[in-house]
């Protein structure tokens, strides 16, 4: 009996999942346990394995395409099977939220609310004729109007992979887009691709037709352009709606309060240097400034549980956890994840060294867990490898606070009655004043400041 292949539901708060791409195509043998498809959560990347062994019989979603969780997206079976395809199944398969291919069943064309899209009765029914999505055709006409010319180009051009931008510009400037070499992901072309032919190669142009539409269309502004230049549409990925929102919820729901404290980082610098060697024979990785203020970070935290504390969602109890789980924000060019090294306060120096590197690693590659960024006491965000001198960080909830780490910059300063250089950090943090009073965010900041300034105290 064929088995479904569902979008995982990872993680209580995971709605939908984009598909990446599939490791298998119809017809291929799997194995149970062998990776299967990679999905695109509101967090992290992760592979789906397969959970029996068969021929892939059909896959139902494609790669890009968003899918709400436990919805069926292919079928295991053996060779020849039938798929069961009752009417909750044929309900799922419609309900997939966001389409990022070409390819429209027909089933699905004739459900498309048109309503509002401006195209000629020519183009709509060489659209019906052809399978086409209507919505999916950029027009040349005035505001954007769909021309039955329109629908046929986007036809001959359905097999090329090229972005909405890219296309629209190529339109624009009259450039065959089959002159294009695409740079972006599987050879799509992008918009990069088209101006690079525009300004340093020769362009391979369309032969002119003889309409009088044509020289409208030649002097029409793509939708999408003002008269400063193009501006570029990017959707929002899974992951960055999900900032947006958690940043949103932090950033009304905690009302916060920020404080600065200049930390000298003599003594860290010069411990740092005496243990590299050691610590690298020990354990290969190399102690960063941000494993030492780490620890410090996690000894201070012992002594103040209200700042590693977090608040019921009534708002009627505190959680103050006589605990670290330590998360270490990470940034990547598709969005922030905070992963968690869980028990922090329990380790020492070599295995924080050693955790920290291991996660920030997987975190990198996109192989994080949905339970490695849970269960976060506090959070810490350096930006100081940017140059960056202070910010304020918006507090990771269900956390109380998170500390902001900027870079080390030499500052004169007053040492015992005298003017000296000296690498000056700032450490700056927010806290939640639901939970914590200035008071008790001032006194951590003192006795992390101490800790850093006296490190050899984090090693005893």
């Amino acid at each position: 009996m064929a088995v479904e292949v569902i979008m995982p539901k990872a993680g209580s708060e995971m709605e939908e999942g984009e598909i990446v791409q599939w490791f298998k195509k119809e017809g291929d043998e799997v194995k149970e346990g062998e990776v299967l498809l990679e999905i695109v959560t509101d967090k992290v990347n992760m592979e789906v394995e397969a959970e029996t062994s068969g021929t892939l019989l059909k896959i139902l979603a494609k790669a890009g395409d968003v899918v709400p969780v436990v919805q069926t997206i292919g079928w295991i079976g053996k060779p020849g099977e039938k798929i069961p395809l009752s009417s909750s199944d044929k309900k799922e398969t419609e309900t997939i939220i966001e389409k990022k291919v070409d390819y429209t069943p027909v089933k699905e064309i004739e459900k498309i609310d048109y309503s509002g899209l401006r195209a000629t009765p020519a183009a709509r029914a060489y659209a019906r004729e052809k399978n086409i999505d209507l919505s999916k055709v950029v027009g040349t006409g005035a505001k954007g109007r769909i021309h039955k010319d329109d629908v046929v180009n986007y036809k001959i051009n359905e097999k090329i992979k090229i972005s909405p931008l890219a296309q629209k510009i190529a339109e624009v400037e009259g450039i065959n887009i089959k002159s294009l070499k695409g740079t972006g992901p599987n050879g799509k072309i992008m918009k990069k691709d088209v101006l690079a032919l525009i300004n340093g190669e020769k362009v391979e142009t369309k032969k002119p037709q003889p309409k009088v539409e044509e020289k409208a269309k030649k002097e029409e502004k793509a939708p999408n352009e003002n008269e400063w230049g193009v501006v570029e549409t990017v959707p929002m990925t899974p992951m960055r709606k999900v900032i947006s929102k958690r940043m949103s919820e932090s950033y009304f729901s905690a009302p916060t309060f920020v404080v600065n404290v200049e930390v000298d980082m003599t003594e860290l610098l010069a411990l740092r240097k005496k243990v590299q060697d050691t610590i690298i024979a020990e354990t290969g990785k190399k102690a960063t400034v941000t494993d030492f203020v780490s620890l410090a970070v996690i000894k201070s935290l012992m002594k103040h549980p209200y700042v590693n504390a977090s608040l019921s969602k009534d708002e009627k109890e505190m959680y103050l956890h006589h605990y670290v789980n330590l998360s270490i924000a990470v940034g990547m060019d598709s969005g922030l994840v905070v992963p968690v090294i869980k028990g922090a306060d329990k380790m020492s120096f070599k295995e924080l060294v050693v955790a920290s590197k291991e996660i920030t690693t997987k975190a990198l590659e996109g192989k994080l867990k949905p339970n490695e960024m849970a269960d976060s006491t506090f959070t810490i965000s350096n930006l100081g490898m940017y140059g960056v001198q202070s910010f304020v960080p918006i507090i990771n909830q269900p956390n109380t606070a998170i500390l902001g780490v900027s870079a080390t910059v030499q500052k004169p300063v007053v040492v015992d009655g005298e003017i000296k250089i000296r690498p000056i950090m700032m450490l700056t943090l927010t806290a939640d004043h639901r939970v914590v009073d200035g008071l008790e965010g001032a006194k951590f900041m003192k006795t992390l400041k101490a800790a850093i300034e006296n490190p050899i105290s984090l090693l005893i």
